[in-house]
């Protein structure tokens, strides 16, 4: 699987963040099976896939979080928490702060970045 592939699956996850994306969806799209597609995807990226999910649907929440002045019950819900406290707990356990301490306040955090250019592996 080339680089390119990679980098094909990383912009359909980006683009279907909001929607819940599944490894089944993902392989569908790309024409592998969801093994590989799973396999390569952690080879190259350095996670699986969920992880990605996980860590990408956080940092975005965050932005806007930070960014604009929507509830944080309708950030959580747009990123597919079930609710407004487990949006915070996540949060908390990810960046040390509560999403309102995180808007308020000059607080510094590391967000989870869309990788720009994967290695290539040989």
């Amino acid at each position: 699987m080339s680089v390119q592939v990679i980098e094909s699956m990383v912009e359909w996850i980006e683009n279907n963040i909001t929607e819940n994306p599944t490894l089944t969806e993902l392989s569908g799209y790309i024409g592998y099976s969801p093994y590989y597609c799973s396999a390569k995807f952690h080879e190259t990226v350095g996670i699986t896939m969920k992880q990605y999910i996980a860590k990408r649907k956080l940092s975005l929440a965050a932005i806007e979080v930070k960014n604009t002045k929507y509830r944080f019950l309708d950030i959580a819900l747009k990123y597919g928490f079930s609710s407004q406290e487990a949006f915070t707990r996540a949060f908390v356990k990810a960046y040390n702060c509560t999403p309102f301490q995180y808007r308020k306040g000059p607080t510094v955090i590391k967000l989870y970045l869309k990788p720009l250019h994967l290695p290539v592996r040989r």
